[in-house]
């Protein structure tokens, strides 16, 4: 099992470091109960495996929640010298890895590293009752890794080392189908440093950019390169901030995250409106837009299915390509640092990112940073 995005299948001809798909995405938190609770409560997730003291493991907890095909992990550390908790006293909770399903980990590991990836984990063999399963990492921007999971001889609930886990709170699932994208921010002068990483190691291949002049209000811009592996299954957008009047929103995560990051998870839904109607209900707080933008919106991207007053109800937007449009809303921060965030993402044949409405987004981000004093 593994999260997908649409497939490009002129890209797949030329995939040189076959990547599955998105095997899970493990976050660093102060409190992975809790944390755990929140993802439950509010967007719907369900719980499915765990690991910490009463499965053998003494210095750490972990939750592994499910939706749809996307795996959250959610880890803390059980002393406050641990590496963990260093990593969330200096950066907040957040993304640490974006995990890989692959079908050989060693050979995928040694054939990053052997391009120029830093290691971050030998390829090791977890076993248990359930089978094997190898898992290998390699270093990206920041602290955050890529691991490299192999999975096909391993039948458990999710690796060894973990149980199954159920919880008796059983939420009504949101929709949530699949990650999208998942996008990084990195320091000025970094962006194509990074996306030369992905092209060289990993195979990647730049698929679309945007420059200040497409991101930009009066006060802030930044730039951003989207970067997808052979098979289109795996998208990151790469941002660097540019230069502007005040703050940008990237200057803002680096300020409060203390390195470069995932800024943002994309997270895919067939249905939007039903979407984002469940997490606002449960009370996920989304970005603003004005009212304005729907008075011009279907003059810029013509006949939709979706009727104007429901989006104009939660403020979702609405972007059109040359293959159809998409339908997108961003979250406000998930925590009191304003760093991670999430997009809700539902595509109608479109594969871009919602160019025509970067200025209104922007806006309204801007709207929260100076409410946070931070523009």
């Amino acid at each position: 099992m593994a999260t997908q995005t649409l497939p490009s299948s002129d890209a797949a001809t030329a995939d040189t470091f076959p990547i599955n798909g998105t095997d899970f995405i493990e976050l660093y938190v102060g409190n992975a109960k809790q944390s755990a609770l929140y993802y439950e409560t509010a967007f719907g997730f369900r719980r499915i495996a765990y690991r910490g003291p009463e499965t053998g493991t003494r210095d750490r907890s972990s939750y592994v929640l499910r939706q749809g095909e996307i795996r959250l992990v959610l880890t803390t550390a059980l002393q406050p010298d641990h590496p963990i908790s260093e990593h969330v006293l200096r950066h907040g909770d957040g993304v640490h890895d974006i995990a890989f399903w692959v079908d050989d980990a060693q050979e995928a590991f040694h054939k990053a590293v052997s391009r120029g990836a830093e290691p971050a984990q030998e390829p090791i063999v977890l076993r248990d009752a359930m089978g094997e399963a190898v898992t290998a990492a390699i270093r990206t921007y920041g602290e955050t890794i890529h691991s490299l999971i192999e999975r096909k001889n391993y039948r458990g609930a999710f690796l060894p080392g973990f149980e199954p886990a159920t919880s008796r709170y059983q939420p009504p699932e949101a929709g949530l189908k699949y990650v999208d994208h998942c996008v990084g921010n990195v320091e000025l002068g970094r962006m194509n440093h990074w996306v030369d990483f992905y092209a060289r190691v990993l195979g990647f291949s730049q698929i679309i950019s945007f420059d200040d002049k497409d991101i930009s209000t009066e006060y802030s811009a930044l730039m951003s390169k989207v970067m997808a592996n052979g098979n289109g299954r795996i998208k990151f957008p790469i941002n660097e901030p540019a230069q502007g009047r005040k703050k940008s929103q990237i200057d803002e995560y680096l300020e409060y995250y203390r390195a470069p990051g995932v800024q943002h998870l994309a997270l895919a839904t067939d249905d939007i409106v039903a979407t984002v109607s469940r997490l606002a209900g449960h009370g996920v707080e989304f970005l603003e837009v004005p009212a304005t933008y729907y008075e011009t919106v279907l003059d810029r991207v013509g006949k939709i299915d979706e009727q104007l007053d429901a989006l104009r109800a939660y403020g979702i937007l609405v972007d059109r390509d040359d293959e159809g449009y998409l339908l997108q809303l961003f979250t406000k921060p998930v925590e009191d640092r304003p760093t991670l965030f999430y997009e809700i993402i539902q595509r109608k044949g479109a594969k871009s990112f919602g160019k025509g409405n970067f200025k209104a987004l922007f806006e309204a981000i801007e709207r929260e940073q100076a409410r946070r004093g931070n523009l």
